[in-house]
């Protein structure tokens, strides 16, 4: 047992972790560091097993087989003055700003002079609050534009290379548990699976090869607004192989539809899009596709499926599908107290159906949700593959978000990518290029 790749001679042993908080902070992250090489045990007051399970530490020995490295020569310690400085400011985007400023410097000083493989900031209590809340200082103008320090915080460090895992400093404590917060073992697993796959550049896990299968390339295809959330909507798409290699693109502005306010693409801004997506693909892994698959968080317009076939064409690839995964107001219920089983579909027709990715896990004895499930629409547009196949292949892109172990997301990782991208992608610079791997969005 072990992480996928394990097998990679590449694969780094070790990781060195920079650490930028305030001194307080950086002692809590060193306990809560020494705890996960350690393991730390389950959950004990459920009879769960299955859904609450021990960590087995991080070390060269064990599952992740890799070694923590942290060090004050890796460290930037932060004022308390200046984060109580940050804390007194009236307006939340001075706080905001201020805020970003503080990090991005101490940030900058460790990817431009030390050898760190990923850079963890432990973020204040108070100054996580300062940073979220509106204030009475705020004026109108703070509203109209988005102010999201995490957002920002990413972007702006997005050109020195290194990825961030911003943490508070109430999820890494150590001596108690809040009431909603994870169990100390599952927070553990997340963690170390996010700085596992932001340091290492590599995969924890990945979708089953099936030989018999075309090789494919998955594509989503999301939107976003810009800050002001209203001048202007970009397209941007995600290319996964089966291998779970990632390549992040960014699209055009685009139009709205008048009617039902959903963005969409021209013909011209479809092929343009696919064919970038696809000589990215080429470039990383020197061959094409034999089989490409589309999901967009919208229906298809004849305008953007005559574009994407052109570009298919063009590159000769010959099978395709284009898939519509959206939200639906039909529910199923069961004769138990559960929702139904994740992985029920309800075909309407050979193109159409309804899809559950959350719900009742056999493996964990309970449904582990705290809403009611919201299955998905699925439609299939030039369909060369049964509604049954595409369906399979959506829940296994579901287990696919290395940002934690919940292994039934409820979108594919392809539109969920794009929207976290999207998140992050309206604060970058047009004139920036910005970074193609996940691990700086997530």
């Amino acid at each position: 047992m072990g992480v996928y790749d394990k097998r990679d001679e590449l694969r780094r042993t070790e990781l060195r972790i920079g650490i930028v908080g305030r001194g307080e902070g950086i002692d809590l992250l060193d306990e809560w560091l020494e705890k996960c090489r350690d393991g730390i045990e389950r959950k004990t007051e459920s009879k769960l097993l299955n859904l609450f399970r021990g960590f087995g530490g991080i070390n060269l020995d064990y599952g992740f087989l890799t070694r923590l490295i942290n060090s004050p020569q890796y460290t930037r310690t932060i004022k308390k003055s200046d984060i109580t400085g940050v804390v007194k400011l009236s307006s939340r985007a001075e706080r905001v700003t201020r805020a970003v400023e503080l990090y991005y410097e101490q940030i900058r000083f460790l990817a431009e002079n030390r050898s760190v493989d990923v850079i963890v900031c432990v973020v204040p209590n108070e100054m996580f609050d300062s940073v979220t809340a509106a204030a009475s200082g705020d004026t109108p103008e703070d509203n109209e534009i988005e102010h999201n320090f995490r957002r920002i915080l990413k972007a702006k460090c997005m050109h020195l290379g290194t990825p961030l895992q911003l943490v508070r400093e109430r999820t890494i404590t150590t001596s108690k548990q809040a009431s909603d917060q994870q169990d100390p073992a599952t927070r553990a697993w997340n963690f170390c699976t996010a700085l596992y796959y932001k340091g290492n550049r590599t995969i924890p896990w990945r979708l089953v090869e099936d030989n018999a299968k075309l090789r494919s390339c998955y594509i989503g295809v999301g939107f976003y607004k810009s800050r002001d959330g209203e001048t202007v909507s970009s397209s941007l798409a995600q290319v996964f192989d089966e291998f779970g290699h990632g390549i992040i693109l960014r699209g055009t502005p685009v139009s709205i539809d008048k009617k039902n306010r959903h963005p969409y693409l021209s013909e011209d801004q479809a092929y343009e899009l696919l064919r970038d997506a696809l000589d990215e693909y080429d470039r990383a892994l020197e061959h094409m596709p034999a089989r490409i698959v589309i999901h967009k968080s919208s229906h298809f317009r004849d305008s953007e499926r005559a574009g994407f076939l052109r570009a298919l064409d063009e590159k000769g690839i010959r099978s395709k599908d284009f898939v519509s995964i959206t939200d639906t107001d039909i529910r199923l219920f069961g004769d138990k107290d559960y929702p139904p089983k994740r992985g029920t579909l309800l075909s309407v027709s050979e193109s159409e159906g309804v899809l559950y990715t959350r719900g009742m896990v056999d493996f964990y004895k309970t449904y582990p949700g705290m809403y009611v499930p919201n299955p998905l629409r699925i439609t299939a547009y030039e369909q060369d593959s049964s509604l049954e196949a595409l369906c399979e292949e959506i829940l296994g892109l579901t287990k696919m978000n290395w940002n934690n172990t919940q292994l039934d997301g409820r979108l594919p990782i392809t539109l969920e990518c794009a929207r976290k991208i999207g998140d992050i992608m309206k604060y970058v610079s047009a004139t920036e290029k910005p970074q193609v791997s996940y691990s700086y969005y997530m």
